[in-house]
């Protein structure tokens, strides 16, 4: 990894250093612009950061947009800012991790590495290496709850903009030295306050898509031959032909046949087979779900038999569960109501009574 200023500032050493030093992620966007004036406003010292990172499947290798409306941002807030060269690193734990999942017929979730792999240890790690930084801060949508000498993630005020389940991730030991000046704003607020603020990007849309995505598609990024195969029912009936497994995830709808006048549904991917399954809507639904790669959050409450509230996708509701194992790396989650297609691949994270992070996982 390599630091560019795109300032004239001095790059801060160690020596200057103190508690209310933070590097913050700026992406350009409105969110983490915000971010960085409500920090500033708090009596922080900022150093702006803005990670570069590959653009998949064209040929271009950078984003300068970002980069620009971050410095941008930067210059109107007076503070330092760089650009982090982490192309190499992202390509190799982000968008390789992407690849592979799918072709093997699980379904990634690059949002979840981004923020674990790179924000949250390598280019942390390396800001504090190299600046001495240890506080961190980013737009998303969450809180950490400071009490009793324990920090913790918790889901933000704004429960239809949290973002808690991208950020389970992190490393505990992290936690105290993580700023989230959004957990207690909605995005109409947020704007708002860009507006209030005079930030140029005050009326930018939210971006919607993969961030290293050409044109939005994400199957530009998978770089791979077609190879189609079967789609069979739970009984193994053939119904028709898919294009490649990597297409297709579990719960899809779209892109199956139809058989009888029934909405079919992906319900499991079968790599040795190169299959595709497919099942009715009731057929989808599980109760007790494993996930590998656990990360823990709140060990007081990582243990069997707690009582608990789990999701399986970001925009899912919190659901009713128990911890059936609480293992080293590895948990079983017992639903309390059955749930509609787990996938392989995606994320369980777990939650208290009081949308505090205990735990999040891998599917498997």
């Amino acid at each position: 990894m390599e630091l560019f200023p795109t300032r004239e500032f001095p790059c801060p050493g160690k020596e200057q250093t103190g508690n209310r030093l933070v590097a913050v992620m700026m992406s350009g966007g409105v969110d983490s612009s915000v971010a960085a004036w409500l920090l500033k406003r708090q009596g922080w010292d900022l150093v702006g950061i803005t990670l570069q990172i590959p653009m998949a499947g064209v040929a271009s290798q950078r984003r300068p947009c970002c980069g620009r409306d971050a410095a941008i941002v930067a210059h109107d807030l007076d503070i330092p800012h760089f650009l982090l060269d982490t192309r190499e690193e992202f390509d190799r734990e982000v968008i390789d991790r992407f690849r592979t999942t799918y072709l093997e017929g699980r379904t990634p979730n690059p949002c979840a590495d981004c923020n674990a792999i790179i924000k949250f240890r390598l280019a942390w790690d390396f800001l504090e290496a190299a600046l001495g930084i240890t506080h961190l801060a980013t737009g998303h949508y969450s809180r950490v709850i400071r009490s009793g000498g324990e920090a913790l993630l918790a889901r933000a005020a704004d429960e239809q903009r949290d973002q808690s389940y991208f950020l389970y991730g992190i490393p505990r030991k992290r936690l105290d030295f993580l700023e989230l000046p959004l957990g207690e704003t909605g995005k109409d607020r947020v704007r708002e306050l860009a507006q209030t603020a005079g930030l140029h990007i005050a009326a930018k849309p939210d971006s919607m898509e993969l961030c290293f995505a050409a044109e939005g598609n994400y199957r530009k990024v998978l770089s791979c031959d077609p190879h189609p195969g079967p789609i069979v029912d739970s009984s193994g009936s053939l119904l028709g032909n898919h294009a490649g497994i990597e297409n297709f995830t579990v719960g899809q709808r779209s892109g199956l046949p139809l058989t009888g006048g029934k909405l079919l549904f992906v319900k499991r991917i079968e790599r040795e087979f190169n299959r595709v399954v497919v099942g009715t809507r009731e057929e989808l639904y599980e109760k007790v779900v494993s996930a590998s790669e656990v990360n823990v959050l709140m060990p007081s409450r990582y243990r069997g038999g707690e009582r608990l509230y789990g999701k399986m996708r970001s925009g899912g509701a919190l659901s009713e569960c128990f911890l059936e194992l609480a293992g080293a790396g590895k948990m079983e989650v017992r639903f309390a109501e059955p749930q509609f297609a787990p996938a392989p691949g995606q994320r369980i994270v777990l939650y208290d009574d009081n949308g505090r992070v205990v735990a999040g996982g891998v599917l498997s």
